[in-house]
């Protein structure tokens, strides 16, 4: 099983998304934004948080045209697995592989907290560690969290089950509560909220390993091992 995480200038969680999928099993590379290939046999992409290049014009709008970019969308175009965290949702969002877009928060205040949230959906290689509705915790740390999509778009993903988190209570003004979304394939998936930061009992809570947990479960058997 092989991780790739990107890393921008800015990036402030590669090393402990990096840390994260280790601890899951994973063998992870870790990708400059000026390489132009993934590592031969990456399963998954992962896209960090922190502030890609200062959050200059959009946040995440510049690392979506780095030179990595072909090859994450590539990756995700043959059916690879792509985790966008934080910064990493913004950037897919940014990048077409996800709808929508992350704008300032409604109190126009950074929300750095632990946060409770329901996940919407069993039914993905991220989530199928929770059951469907499960009330899970987890860290946010962020100024631009506002989802914001227009109202069929909102309805599309809810009718297809592609709302994958909801927050559970007032954070930053999202859209209907959305907190992480999928791609149409189930396969892409961009969430505000940290799981990579409540993956061990040191940070304050475990909800975190589960998706990560999952994840390398499922790459394990489409291994064969």
């Amino acid at each position: 099983m092989k991780a790739a995480v990107v890393t921008y200038p800015g990036s402030n969680c590669d090393r402990d998304l990096a840390v994260a999928l280790t601890r899951a099993g994973f063998t992870v590379a870790r990708v400059w934004h000026k390489d132009t290939a993934l590592p031969p046999g990456t399963d998954v992409v992962g896209v960090p948080g922190g502030f890609s290049h200062g959050d200059y014009l959009r946040c995440g709008a510049i690392a979506a045209r780095a030179a990595i970019a072909p090859a994450i969308a590539a990756h995700a175009g043959r059916g690879g697995f792509v985790l966008g965290i934080c910064n990493g949702f913004q950037v897919l969002t940014e990048m077409g592989l996800l709808p929508g877009v992350l704008m300032r928060n409604a109190g126009l205040r950074f929300v750095c907290r632990t946060v409770a949230l329901t996940v919407g959906t069993a039914d993905s290689a991220f989530t199928g560690g929770y059951g469907p509705g499960a009330a899970i915790r987890l860290p946010v740390a962020h100024h631009d969290g506002n989802y914001v999509a227009d109202a069929a778009t909102l309805d599309r993903l809810e009718g297809e089950g592609r709302v994958a988190f909801r927050y559970a209570e007032p954070v930053n003004g999202s859209a209907r509560g959305i907190a992480g979304v999928l791609s149409e394939n189930r396969r892409v998936l961009g969430m505000m909220p940290h799981p990579e930061r409540a993956s061990e009992s040191a940070h304050g809570g475990t909800d975190g390993a589960r998706l990560f947990a999952h994840l390398a479960a499922l790459a394990v058997t489409a291994h064969g091992a």
